[in-house]
């Protein structure tokens, strides 16, 4: 097949070849990627946007950028304003993948000894239940005199 080519002096892009061989991508993950690649850096990268400057429509750009973004093409971030509240996305968009960080192990826990547990509130030999027992009528009587006095 003749590959025919055309000189170009303005209005084009360089950018790697990484994504465009990239098996694991699809036809119209490679396309998108290509699109945000050549457009401007202060460029609003919206979903909204993107289908409004392609034919797809909102939710294939959704595809295709989750699909970028599993495949670390495309990192996005949720802005907060100065008031703590969630503002725009922030996207990042790379030529070739970042690879993912290492996962952080959890600490291993010591199994403590369970053979002879030490209780802190050891059991009581004769505990009280129920009501409690009324005092003698002899005895109520001399401590309400001690009262009265």
């Amino acid at each position: 097949m003749a590959v025919f080519r055309i000189e170009k002096t303005r209005d084009y892009t360089v950018m790697s070849n990484h994504h465009l061989r990239n098996r694991s991508l699809s036809l119209k993950a490679k396309g998108l990627l290509s699109l945000m690649l050549s457009l401007p850096e202060g460029w609003d990268y919206t979903t909204k946007g993107l289908a409004h400057i392609c034919k797809d429509g909102v939710d294939s750009i959704c595809a295709g950028v989750l699909e970028l973004e599993e495949q670390g093409y495309v990192i996005r971030e949720r802005v907060r304003n100065a008031n703590g509240q969630l503002g725009a996305i922030e996207y990042t968009i790379l030529e070739q993948p970042r690879t993912s960080e290492p996962e952080r192990e959890n600490p291993e826990r010591e199994n403590p000894g369970r053979e002879n547990p030490v209780q802190a509130n050891p059991v009581l030999d004769n505990p009280k239940l129920g009501k409690p027992e009324q005092g003698n009528p002899a005895q109520l009587a001399e401590i309400l005199a001690n009262l009265q006095k």
